[in-house]
């Protein structure tokens, strides 16, 4: 027997048929990266069914050397859950490790399973008068252990944060078999470091993640969605500063969005429509809500706070949801950017971070400096403006060959842009992870003190480079 045939014989023995396969046909939906940028190969795809199993397989690979990429939902947007093209590395797949193992109501806590789909969390939340302070639009497919592994941030980032301030407790499988079992959360713990912190955002190349205990919250009892048309991502910016002093914590969602990406969605969607009769350079998405000791107040409250913008002429027009289904098609706008613009055609996109305060000024001095300089192209920005977090894409200009585009004038164009952000006191990476996408870009333009660390911690916790090899270092 080769090398090969030795180690998928073993793993055959601890998996069994239904935790491993070589077939080409189940693979191939895996091996290529959500935007489909990446496609790599694999000599397998495991899927243990719990965490001795997974521990047992990890003692495995290391013995016979065998690369591990782990991989939640494949909806990443950097390239972190792919594997290269040697075809040598071991998918890991967890989506059948999916239980939710607990869901205490009074201490306000969920343990559950990497391989839980969000939505599938937010409804077993929902169903005890709970809910989980996180969403995106790949709820329907991205998994626990996924967000965990990028540090994922999505709509509600403005008041909840992102996943580190949602993880309580975590467990994980170590480059070594052993389980690093972490999940009972302490309000006061000074045991050294906190070392689950070195796992989330490690994008898999630390340890496995394998469980979490999270925060829930409250279920929302009344929310009102307000979309607004400005003039400028400058107004939206002072608009953003009204509404929290008017709604304090209630404010839980702040999006923009140009008027170029509301035309893309609306002919994405062609059942949609507009919530505003006229067109605007930029508009504004914003949620507010309350729990049952501030639902019978919430619509007023929203209607005060938008007469005072209204009067202080903060905003040209607004439309305000009178029901959960107007609500669910304003944020379903949103949500379907991304995919509109993929329909569209080739682009270059940046999820990038600055200074809050900073935003609007580096949107609108960089982006008429980018199409300039690339004549033909289209510089858009939206997101979440009160996080100064912005996806920032760049639409291509008519070409026959969008990869080739990609590869040549994009790769330049990215690197500008990463330049500028750099420049700007920002981020290449405000919550879609470093992947292979950037991790060339954070070599380059990271902090070297920042990257001895990571690189030491790296070859610590992984001598051998199994986990996750060619992603964030």
């Amino acid at each position: 027997m080769t090398n090969t045939d030795s180690f998928l014989a073993e793993a055959t023995a601890l998996l069994g048929p239904r935790g491993l396969t070589t077939d080409a046909d189940l693979l191939a939906p895996w091996l290529t990266d959500w935007r489909g940028r990446y496609t790599g190969s694999a000599v397998a795809m495991a899927s243990p069914a719990n965490v001795p199993e997974l521990a047992e397989l990890v003692n495995i690979c290391a013995r016979f050397g065998v690369s591990i990429v782990p991989q939640g939902g494949n909806s990443g947007m950097s390239g972190g859950a792919t594997p290269d093209g040697s075809g040598t590395a071991l998918l890991l797949s967890l989506r059948r490790m999916n239980a939710i193992r607990t869901l205490d109501i009074e201490a306000r806590q969920v343990t559950c399973e990497a391989g839980v789909v969000l939505q599938t969390l937010h409804e077993a939340a929902e169903a005890r008068d709970l809910r989980f302070p996180l969403s995106l639009g790949g709820k329907g497919s991205a998994t626990v252990g996924g967000l965990i592994s990028t540090n994922a941030g999505g709509t509600q980032v403005l008041r909840h944060g992102s996943m580190r301030a949602l993880v309580l407790g975590l467990e994980a499988v170590l480059a070594d078999g052993q389980v690093f079992s972490m999940l009972t959360p302490l309000k006061k713990d000074n045991r050294g470091f906190d070392l689950k912190q070195l796992l989330i955002g490690s994008e898999g190349t630390m340890g496995i993640v394998t469980a979490a205990t999270l925060r829930l919250l409250p279920a929302i009892a009344e929310r009102v969605v307000i979309w607004a048309g400005v003039p400028s991502l400058g107004a939206a910016r002072k608009l953003l500063l009204h509404c929290e002093r008017s709604a304090g914590e209630a404010l839980e969602g702040f999006e923009v969005l140009p008027q170029a990406c509301l035309d893309a969605v609306l002919d994405y969607l062609p059942d949609s429509r507009a919530p505003l009769s006229d067109r605007h350079a930029w508009h504004v998405l914003i949620e507010v809500v309350a729990d049952r000791n501030a639902a019978a107040t919430l619509r007023d409250r929203c209607e005060s706070m938008m007469a005072d913008a209204f009067e202080a002429e903060l905003l040209e027009d607004a439309a305000m949801s009178s029901n959960e289904s107007q609500a669910e098609a304003m944020w379903l706008l949103r949500e379907s950017i991304s995919p509109a613009e993929r329909a569209r055609g080739p682009a270059v996109q940046h999820d990038i971070s600055v200074p809050v305060e900073k935003m609007p000024d580096f949107v609108e001095t960089t982006a008429p400096m980018i199409e300039a300089r690339w004549p033909g192209t289209e510089a858009i920005a939206f997101g979440h403006l009160g996080d100064g977090n912005v996806h920032y894409h760049v639409i291509a200009p008519d070409v026959t060959d969008g990869p080739a585009w990609q590869a040549d004038q994009g790769k330049t164009i990215s690197r500008y842009i990463h330049d500028l952000v750099t420049e700007w006191g920002g981020s290449i990476s405000a919550e879609h992870g470093i992947g292979q996408l950037k991790r060339d870009e954070l070599a380059r333009l990271g902090d070297p003190a920042a990257l001895s660390m990571l690189r030491a911690v790296k070859h610590a916790l992984d001598p051998a480079g199994i986990l996750n090899p060619g992603k964030l270092i």
